[in-house]
């Protein structure tokens, strides 16, 4: 079927990041499958993150259906896009909606995109899992695929002004070997596996990083245990809480 929608919105996002002069560094896109059924898996720090977890797909030639809540659809400007798409709703009052939409896609062979933390971390550091994309992997008979983005953050994030200048941001992406779901395992168990296999990935695209803080008061992006400014985990919890 011709992706009227999707690959023009690719092709303006690549244009944008050039002109944003992106140093983008993306590594292990050779274990996303080139054909059937997975789910891409990622850490969530900004807004942005689904356009470059969809952008590792691309050298496979795979165009990724990501989970999204679903007043993004309901959007003027998103909404004909995200549909265009063919990215799946998510209405949390209706979860079991875009469940059975999801398995759909992952039985027809369309590679799915869920960020199992639900919503963008604000201490950048790796939340707990839903174990949703575990569930979903076990009943399609799809693997895993685990994915860490980092730098994201600082150009558009929760509680931060968006940063579209040409500012030569470097963007890391590092995409992990597959990890199974077996159908007679715990999906718990299989959760805390990709998440272990995830935090894995994050350490190592942060490792890899070139950017630095120019000073204390450009700390913000950075987490407390590398450093940075950012909240701690517990002190995000307790603004949530309040």
């Amino acid at each position: 079927m011709a992706e009227l929608v999707y690959r023009p919105v690719v092709g303006l996002a690549l244009t944008m990041f050039k002109a944003w002069d992106l140093k983008i560094d993306c590594k292990g896109s050779e274990n996303i499958p080139r054909s059937g059924g997975a789910v891409l898996v990622s850490n969530h720090i900004s807004y942005l993150d689904f356009i470059f977890n969809g952008m590792a797909a691309l050298p496979q030639k795979r165009l990724v259906r990501f989970m999204a809540k679903e007043s993004v659809f309901r959007h003027k400007v998103s909404g004909p896009l995200m549909r265009g798409m063919k990215h799946i709703p998510v209405d949390r009052k209706r979860g079991e909606t875009a469940y059975a939409h999801a398995l759909d896609s992952l039985r027809s062979g369309e590679i799915v995109g869920v960020f199992p933390e639900a919503t963008i971390s604000q201490s950048f550091t790796l939340k707990s899992f839903k174990s949703g994309a575990a569930r979903m992997a076990q009943e399609a008979g799809v693997p895993l695929i685990p994915m860490a983005v980092w730098g994201t953050q600082r150009l558009w994030t929760k509680g931060h002004p968006r940063n579209f200048r040409r500012s030569h941001l470097p963007v890391t992406i590092r995409v992990g070997e597959p990890v199974d779901a077996p159908g007679d395992q715990y999906a718990g168990a299989i959760t805390r596996r990709l998440r272990g296999r995830v935090h894995e990935l994050l350490e190592a695209a942060q490792r890899a990083y070139p950017g630095r803080p120019r000073g204390a008061e450009d700390s913000w992006w950075l987490p407390a245990h590398l450093g940075g400014s950012a909240p701690t985990p517990d002190e995000v919890r307790k603004a949530e809480a309040r």
